[in-house]
């Protein structure tokens, strides 16, 4: 599946690390910082490493059980038995069997000759590593997204930055030249008044920006599973050369880490419905046993003269009649089983329309930025010439005031198609399951 070639490159500087402050940090950078230290892949991990053992703990269900007692009995009072009279003389007979010290030691092996559900629980080991793995797949995907849009928006406020500080630096310049004219006669105080009150605003929204980058750096570093006392300086620069058309991309929703996690659980669901059926078949299993038994009046001889015994047999189960529980059982995970599988049928049409939606909104956004690229070189252009003209008393304060206003304006709105633009590409990014290849590919 062909990818979106958009020629974005990024400023590659020496590689950063967390001690090494003074250097930038590319996106690369941030994303490889991030996939190692945030918690969730720890978690994900975790859970990989759950399944692995939950595998080994389904294996040993079939394999041989094997356990020993032993126990040391001390009689206190031997039980008495009555046998009746006539037998051993005309009264009954008070007679205590047994010896008052007695030592057994055993141990008992079983072994599952043929279980169904046993065997369908095995089968059950591969889709939940399948699982667990999915599970990391989207937590790094997740990172990824989460850590790519925060840059954008850190990458974004820098550059609106840039341009309130050229647009302070340009409305200084206009004040300087107004000053002269306001204490020379040849314009009115109100005007440089408006001009100051600009600048006051442009200062004011320069300060709000400089707050907004403050915050968006706390949730970068947030999302890197970065310190927040660790500094985090971001490239000044990532330019954005001409943005070729968007090439029709074929949709497979068997790509999404989403989708494939709802078949994995629909896959489990079906042998969960097949482990309830197999409760319906019988159970074979074969054991063996053998101890050692010692009785004695005195306690040492409790532990001397052991007598052996030992068995061995094979156990049929058969189930008869359960008072239909297991039917009941049975109708309930087959429902379960339908409803999942109407649930997967209305999540990929919701998944192909994700698709359908980013592919759009790239399309437009890919249009937008590179007009209002277009826009903001023509507005400067104007600008120029309106200050050079102004000057030089061909064009007057009204026009040199509107042409600045269309300049901030342009700017204004090549920054909101900007971020718009790299967000609708991640967001394209994320609808087709290529977030891990658009990392691989920084």
């Amino acid at each position: 599946m062909k990818r979106i070639i958009v020629l974005l490159s990024f400023l590659m500087l020496t590689a950063a690390l967390p001690g090494q402050s003074q250097n930038s940090w590319s996106l690369k950078q941030c994303l490889d910082y991030g996939l190692q230290h945030y918690g969730t892949v720890r978690l994900a991990e975790y859970q990989k490493l759950t399944a692995d053992q939950q595998a080994r703990q389904a294996l040993g269900l079939y394999l041989p059980q094997v356990s020993g007692t032993g126990n040391f009995i001390d009689n206190i009072k031997l039980q008495t038995s009555v046998i009746p009279a006539g037998i051993f003389g005309p009264e009954p007979t008070r007679i205590a069997f047994g010896q008052k010290y007695q030592t057994n030691m055993s141990a008992t092996a079983t072994q599952a000759i043929y279980d169904q559900s046993l065997l369908l629980g095995l089968k059950a080991n591969k889709p939940n590593q399948q699982l667990a793995e999915l599970n990391t797949r989207q937590t790094k995907e997740e990172i990824i997204y989460n850590i790519t849009s925060n840059y954008y928006q850190v990458y974004v406020a820098q550059q609106q930055i840039g341009l309130l500080r050229d647009n302070l630096q340009r409305t200084q310049q206009v004040l300087d030249i107004l000053k002269l004219q306001r204490d020379n006669g040849v314009i009115q105080p109100v005007d440089y008044t408006n001009t100051e009150v600009t600048y006051n605003n442009t200062s004011s929204q320069l300060s709000l920006a400089e707050n907004d980058l403050n915050l968006a750096l706390n949730r970068l570093k947030y999302q890197m599973g970065l310190s927040q006392e660790q500094q985090l300086i971001l490239p000044d620069s990532m330019q954005l050369g001409q943005v070729p058309p968007v090439e029709t991309m074929q949709f497979d929703v068997h790509n999404l880490a989403s989708y494939q996690q709802a078949e994995t659980n629909l896959a489990l669901q079906r042998l969960q419905l097949s482990r309830i059926r197999a409760g319906y078949q019988p159970t074979l299993s074969a054991s063996a046993s053998y101890g050692t038994l010692a009785f004695a009046n005195d306690f040492g001889g409790a532990f001397r003269n052991f007598n052996s015994f030992g068995s061995i047999g094979v156990t049929l189960k058969v189930p008869i009649f359960d008072g239909l529980q297991r039917d009941a059982q049975v109708k309930q995970q087959k429902l379960t089983v339908l409803t999942q599988e109407e649930q997967q049928k209305l999540n990929a049409s919701a998944y192909q329309l994700q698709f359908n939606n980013s592919q759009s909104q790239m399309q437009r956004a890919q249009a937008t930025v590179q007009n209002d690229q277009r826009t903001v070189q023509q507005a400067q252009e104007v600008y120029n010439v309106t200050t050079l003209q102004y000057k030089q008393g061909v064009k007057g304060l009204t026009d040199l005031i509107n042409a600045d206003n269309q300049y901030r304006q342009s700017q204004s709105n090549y920054i909101n198609s900007l971020i718009n633009f790299y967000q609708a590409r991640l967001d394209l990014e994320q609808s087709q399951g290529t977030l891990l290849t658009f990392y691989n590919q920084l």
